[in-house]
């Protein structure tokens, strides 16, 4: 792994001081009482946004004013010892507070504070790969929870054996896609399967995709470019049969994307939750379009999104998980599973997503 604690380039003070302008702009703006409509909604998203960078920046200027204070009195006799001793202390202190103000200050992907589509589906490994699906649904679940989220399972298919051939929710909360956005790629499973009589270890797959929720603004789907079909659902037989023409696939003609939905009973319902996946779907292509045109700065960040990327493997005989984009291995697989102790995961992620980042801004 990259030392995340890596050096970072000085911040000049001119930079802290354009950082403390605008903020003061901004201040002032708010409290004039003259801001209305679209204005104050703007006014404010930049002002939550920028009040955390302005903070560390008022931080790293008072700790570079008070070292050269101290550095003034190194030269009197009576304050030299004292003056020593903070100096050091400040001295310590301060690479860190400037790169926590670097990283800060890094770029944001726009989607970060979205929602997201979380879609999990079993890859190779048949029933096993199914039953490895809904562990990994139940660990996004209960991680989650955790965090304060929502998760609403929009479209499923769900295995005979038990778990989900395919599963689609939707996750709400903040900082979801920030989160989880590094999740998406393949996962794999070493264990024996429950119907393994010989004992012997399997490997399985399955596929995570982690897509920002657009709003509705975000994407624009005109009418006429899609193809609406109905047909009645398939279920697992008993009271699930379905006996109206409630399911929906909706085909956008222009990129041939085709979504589907059956779990609900009403054919409206279907066709919302349709449309809800549609739009992410679109809007990652529109991402993915976006960023093939910034290929330079993407080659810095934590793997590719790529969902045929092989990201993560389970171990269960040695109860390990390796994420191998970061070459991490942690012996905490029940904790990792249950949910809980995937934060570390993810925060590792994240750390390493951030000191690439700013190695690539330094060079």
């Amino acid at each position: 792994m990259t030392n995340e604690k890596s050096a970072v380039t000085t911040i000049p003070a001119e930079r802290l001081d354009q950082i403390a302008h605008r903020f003061a702009e901004l201040e002032a703006r708010m409290a004039s009482g003259q801001l209305e409509g679209d204005e104050f909604v703007q006014a404010s998203r930049d002002y939550a946004e920028l009040e955390p960078v302005a903070k560390l920046a008022l931080g790293v200027r008072d700790m570079r004013g008070e070292i050269a204070g101290l550095e003034e009195m190194l030269a009197d006799p009576e304050m030299k010892d004292m003056a020593a001793e903070e100096l050091a202390d400040i001295r310590a202190r301060l690479p860190e507070a400037e790169r926590q103000l670097a990283i800060a200050m890094l770029p944001r992907d726009s989607a970060d504070a979205k929602p997201a589509m979380l879609e999990i589906r079993a890859g190779t490994g048949g029933d096993e790969a199914a039953l490895f699906a809904g562990d990994l649904f139940r660990m996004y679940e209960r991680f989650a929870a955790e965090q304060g989220w929502k998760v609403e399972p929009v479209s499923m298919s769900a295995s005979e054996v038990g778990g989900f051939k395919e599963i689609v929710a939707n996750v709400t909360g903040t900082g979801v896609f920030a989160k989880l956005k590094f999740e998406s790629g393949v996962h794999r499973v070493q264990r024996v399967p429950e119907t393994e009589s010989g004992g012997r270890i399997h490997t399985s797959a399955a596929t995570v995709a982690v897509l920002p929720e657009p709003d509705e603004v975000d994407v624009q789907i005109d009418p006429t470019e899609l193809k609406i079909d109905t047909y009645r659902a398939s279920g697992a037989g008993g009271q699930h049969v379905n006996t109206t023409d409630s399911a929906i696939r909706i085909t956008h003609l222009p990129t041939n994307t085709v979504v589907t939905c059956q779990d609900g009973r009403s054919q409206h319902k279907n066709r919302e939750k349709a449309m809800q996946v549609l739009r992410a779907r679109l809007y990652e292509q529109q991402r993915e379009e976006a960023q093939g045109a910034e290929a330079e700065a993407r080659k810095a960040m934590v793997g590719s999104g790529d969902r045929s990327e092989r990201i993560r493997t389970y171990n269960y005989p040695q109860g390990r998980v390796t994420d191998h984009r970061i070459g991490l291995t942690l012996q905490k697989l029940p904790q990792i599973i249950a949910g809980p102790g995937l934060g570390e995961l993810v925060d590792a992620l994240i750390a390493e997503d951030e000191a690439k980042r700013l190695a690539a801004m330094d060079g």
